[in-house]
């Protein structure tokens, strides 16, 4: 199987065509495809977050440079395969010295490209020596790099960040890498060189519709390559400019979006592996304050008890243990949402819009198993749905939760799953479903009725744990 369709196109595909390409570079897409250089996938995308290998690069500049590699063969490189598709063009580039590989002998084909790596391959690749006057915050203190950077963005291929950075080592997406290859290659696509030092101008816009907000700001008009914020709680990412348009992901406060195109009061953006349009009144230009808020939902409640079992209702005991967490949370400075405080029934769906009204950026259910009196232990669930981001943030917070409260309790450890609970799957939150025992077993019920504050106290180390992961 082929790699990425990018390299080898499967059919005739425009830009036009392909569903997740924004209209603002439809003519840099089409003139690649029209020479051959890349496509779309077979499933109508372009995939325009997608990051881009040093093999690819290699295959896609080989290709634009009309170099001879189409056919696999033996490189210099000992960790490129003679019959891999792109060996053919990393070694024609490689006599061309276009490109080299690393001090040890090998080339690294499925790396990331990162932003430096394509400002060497271009420079080099196009011969291009024009000069910027630029001093990027983070420009590299290596002469060589330094230069290749100044040559780029000299010659209008790309350019930095609002913020006054390249951003060197950060991996170049496909859609980047389209856009800078086609201005090299055609002079009518290049950019007026801008330097950092000129900050583009900003204004203010009304939000002619709110998307999934509680919170409004000022926001700052986004431009090409523009570096925002999230500031809003949960954020809908649509695949057009409106809210008639499918819903395609979600952000949360404080995410980081390069923004691209607009259409009136939205854009297209992309974040992480998330690409699409966002309304314009919830980004900013200024990272929102991450103040912690998580939150602490106790499981079932009111005419639901939940699990029976050893004289013991489900509903009593993750209360007891969602007021003693919470207890624990505030003290710490962490802002507690609680689905319910008292015996109440609160509706699935419900616990889920609590959380996402009071701008919570977590969400912990607890939960007590049912099963045989011989079963035992402790399991944490969590989804994949949702953002890439969302997923892998649901799966760390499961797996600090999880080992603090194994530890704390000497449960069994029944480890981290996954399924699609309704208050963790229709959730756009890092969310997880905690079974903290079974009710069912004689012994486990009643340990942590008798012990609810330090299983609190292990769930809530589990919660430090994950934040501290994230940096917050």
């Amino acid at each position: 199987m082929l790699v990425c369709l990018i390299l080898v196109p499967n059919q005739s595909v425009s830009a036009s065509t392909l569903s997740d390409i924004p209209q603002t570079y439809e003519k840099e897409i089409n003139y690649l495809i029209g020479k051959n250089i890349v496509t779309g996938y077979a499933d109508g995308e372009f995939k325009p977050n997608q990051l881009v290998t040093r093999q690819e690069a290699a295959t896609m500049i080989g290709k634009a440079l009309k170099l001879d590699g189409a056919k696999p063969r033996q490189t210099v490189f000992s960790d490129v395969k003679p019959d891999s598709y792109a060996s053919g063009y990393i070694q024609a580039a490689n006599d061309k010295k276009i490109i080299n590989g690393y001090a040890d002998g090998t080339f690294g084909p499925t790396k990331n490209m990162t932003r430096l790596e394509m400002a060497y391959l271009i420079t080099s690749a196009f011969k291009l020596n024009a000069s910027n006057d630029v001093s990027f915050k983070d420009m590299p203190s290596n002469s060589n790099a330094a230069k290749a950077i100044s040559a780029v963005t000299g010659a209008g291929v790309t350019n930095g960040y609002e913020n006054g950075t390249f951003r060197p080592n950060n991996s170049i997406t496909r859609l980047e890498f389209a856009i800078m290859l086609a201005r090299a290659l055609n002079p009518d696509y290049r950019i007026e060189p801008v330097k950092p030092s000129e900050p583009k101008p900003t204004e203010p816009t009304q939000p002619s519709e709110p998307e999934d907000s509680n919170e409004t700001v000022k926001p700052s008009e986004p431009s090409e390559g523009t570096t925002m914020y999230v500031t809003t709680a949960s954020l809908n990412v649509r695949s057009g400019p409106g809210t008639s348009y499918s819903k395609v992901g979600s952000l949360t406060k404080g995410n980081e979006v390069t923004t691209y195109e607009k259409t009136g009061d939205w854009v297209y953006m992309t974040s992480g592996k998330v690409s699409g349009y966002i309304h314009t009144s919830y980004i900013s230009s200024q990272k929102p304050s991450l103040t912690k808020v998580i939150a602490i939902d106790p499981g079932h409640g009111g005419h639901d008890p939940g699990a029976v079992g050893n004289g013991l209702y489900e509903k009593n005991l993750t209360l007891g243990v969602a007021l003693h967490l919470r207890d624990y949370l505030n003290n710490a400075g962490i802002k507690v949402v609680m689905t319910r405080s008292t015996d109440k029934f609160i509706a699935l769906e419900d616990r889920v819009t609590i959380a996402e009204n009071a701008g919570a950026d977590t969400f912990v259910s607890l939960h007590m198993n049912a099963a045989s009196s011989s079963a035992s232990g402790t399991e944490t669930y969590y989804t994949t749905s949702g953002t890439a981001t969302r997923a892998e943030s649901s799966k760390a917070l499961a797996e600090f939760i999880q080992e603090r409260l194994v530890d704390a309790i000497g449960s069994k450890d029944r480890g981290e799953k996954t399924a699609n609970y309704k208050v963790i799957y229709k959730n756009p939150l890092p969310s997880v479903l905690v079974e903290m025992g079974f009710i069912s077993n004689k012994e486990e019920a009643n340990y942590i009725n008798n012990h609810q504050k330090e299983t609190a106290y292990a769930i809530y180390l589990g919660i430090q744990d994950y934040y501290k992961w994230q940096g917050k």
